[in-house]
């Protein structure tokens, strides 16, 4: 049977909302929810969230407005505790969350932080979702839609935690690969975000310049990588020759069919083909091992 959340009735915020989600996402897509603060109605429930002066997480009951709590967390930062305390959720990925929004949800429910008025955070969308109501089942209506916005947000930082931590392992492997081989291009066979673990696997002192790898367009692109992340120069320009050109003029530089397009920058080269990304970069001397 599906599990049974208790949240307390009435205008949400953002911390109750995330909590119901974070369950929902990583324990019990189909949990019901019952929005009350009668305790006879609060008792029955398999979860607890943000009502019922109680933290105790074997009990699967987290408020965090009673004066024996003193920690940090709101009750979504106490729902994510428990989920990575348990397995649900891998130390990594908690980590992820907390980084990028549960520590700062807990700052602004708990007053630590005040959210900007021009910044259009999640605590700030919940708030905005509650104005539509006026009565307890309007409010119960507009915390189904919060509920879902943040059912949505999860399910994407999931995803993007994962989209992470598969690039870290595909190039550090071809970062080892290149290394053993002497080789100063980096070759990804799929597109990746690689920019940010490669330097974090210690890319500022890796003999690589260039990166190769297939774009979202099934096109292949060479890439000159910047001495160190976030910055624009280049460990290795591309030739000077082929700055700003495009197709045939392109094609006549490189002597390479197939040669697409130079940013005037040189930190960037299309091919239609990954055989002609390589001939072009062997060509030009720009390949080595």
């Amino acid at each position: 049977m599906s599990l049974l959340i208790a949240t307390h009735s009435g205008p949400f915020h953002a911390d109750d909302v995330m909590a119901t989600a974070l369950v929902r996402v990583f324990v019990d897509a189909d949990a019901a929810v019952v929005r009350t603060r009668d305790p006879e109605k609060l008792a029955p429930a398999d979860v607890v969230l943000d009502v019922g002066g109680v933290f105790d997480p074997e009990a699967r009951r987290f408020d965090h407005h009673q004066a024996t709590y003193e920690g940090p967390r709101s009750s979504a930062g106490m729902v994510l505790d428990w989920l990575e305390s348990t397995g649900a959720v891998s130390p990594s990925l908690a980590k992820y969350l907390r980084d990028g929004v549960m520590e700062y949800l807990d700052d602004v429910d708990n007053g630590r932080v005040a959210p900007k008025g021009e910044v259009p955070c999640f605590p700030r969308i919940v708030d905005a979702l509650n104005q539509v109501a006026d009565t307890e089942e309007g409010f119960d209506e507009a915390f189904q839609r919060a509920v879902t916005v943040a059912t949505w947000t999860l399910e994407g930082l999931r995803a993007g935690h994962a989209k992470i931590e598969l690039a870290r392992a595909v190039v550090k492997a071809a970062m080892d690969e290149a290394a053993a081989e002497g080789r100063n291009v980096l070759f990804l066979d799929a597109y990746h975000s690689w920019k940010a673990p490669y330097f974090e696997l210690g890319g500022e002192t890796h003999p690589t310049e260039l990166v190769l790898f297939p774009g979202t367009d099934d096109s292949w692109r060479v890439i000159a990588i910047p001495p160190r992340f976030g910055e624009f120069g280049q460990k290795r320009s591309l030739p000077a020759a082929w700055a700003g050109l495009t197709d045939g003029d392109l094609e006549a530089v490189t002597g390479v069919p197939g040669s697409v397009f130079c940013h005037k920058n040189l930190f960037i080269a299309v091919f239609r083909t990954r055989d002609a990304a390589v001939e072009a970069l062997q060509k030009h001397g720009l390949l080595y091992r």
